[in-house]
């Protein structure tokens, strides 16, 4: 098995983890799913800005664990989570590498599948 690259975060691809400024509210087809003041805002180079938010600020009635993963050379191995009948909604890295060690216990969501509203403190 061919080994998996490891990368730090640098000057030509940086990325920054820093707490959000207010209230972030995600809703899925309507329902509110996630409601923190303690989500992270995750910059990767040129990308737009992530919001991970505790798992534990999400209503866990309606995940369902998917058999989907990823792999980021940056951030590690992702689990998904569908929400009620989307898929695929929630991504995780439950172990990330220590780089961004401050998204472990987090999730995201994709904005195309979910409405992430950030309202100022």
């Amino acid at each position: 098995m061919t080994e998996r690259p490891v990368l730090t975060p640098s000057a030509s691809h940086p990325i920054t983890i820093t707490p959000t400024a207010g209230r972030v509210t995600v809703t899925v087809n309507g329902r509110v799913v996630a409601d923190t003041s303690d989500a992270l805002a995750l910059q990767e180079s040129n990308y737009p800005a992530v919001q991970y938010v505790p798992l534990a600020d999400v209503d866990r009635a309606v995940l369902t664990r998917s058999a989907t993963t990823s792999y980021c050379p940056y951030k590690g191995d992702a689990g998904y989570y569908h929400v009620g009948g989307v898929e695929d909604v929630i991504w995780t890295y439950e172990q990330p590498y220590p780089a961004v060690a401050e998204i472990a216990g987090r999730v995201a969501f994709y904005p195309d599948k979910a409405d992430i509203v950030v309202r100022p403190a």
